[in-house]
């Protein structure tokens, strides 16, 4: 199995470009991960509803462009389930086992994700009702996949 975090926009700060390269290389001899970041799009300045859906349809588009019909995917919402540690391990452990050939995650734009991506969604994540930049839900998001990895491997990692 391969894991996949799908993201819209572009990740700038070095510090969270490390971290997330440094989980990404723990990661390596455990689960491969790939990084997709894709282009957000560009949004009017006081934008009406009707933008707003148009923009989360495209960045919608986009993402279900790079999702195949057999992936497990797991959407970052905050309206999503909150999820413990060791739930994420069984989650990721449950993928592997029953033959998920692509676990992938992903983390809208700014806006949100749109109504298709909700749709095709097998699982809603949240990480709490708090909003935090999404270049930095990257790095909370390698490093709770990593810590699931280290619980399905009974390492002390996760104490």
């Amino acid at each position: 199995m391969k894991i996949k975090l799908i993201v819209v926009g572009k990740l700038k700060e070095k510090y969270l470009k490390e971290g997330i390269a440094e989980y990404q290389k723990r990661m390596s001899t455990m689960l491969p991960v790939e990084m997709i970041e894709l282009a957000d799009e560009k949004i009017p300045e006081n934008p009406s509803e009707k933008e707003i859906e148009a923009v989360k349809n495209r960045e919608g588009e986009k993402i279900l462009s790079r999702i195949d019909e057999g992936d497990k995917l797991v959407i970052l919402a905050i309206q999503g389930k909150l999820f413990s540690s060791e739930e994420l391990a069984v989650l990721v452990k449950d993928s592997e086992i029953y033959g998920t050939r692509n676990l992938v995650f992903v983390i809208g734009g700014s806006l949100g994700l749109s109504n298709n991506v909700y749709r095709r969604s097998n699982v809603q994540l949240s990480f709490g009702r708090m909003t935090l930049p999404h270049q930095l839900m990257r790095l909370v998001l390698m490093e709770q996949i990593y810590r699931a990895q280290m619980i399905n491997r009974g390492s002390a990692y996760h104490k």
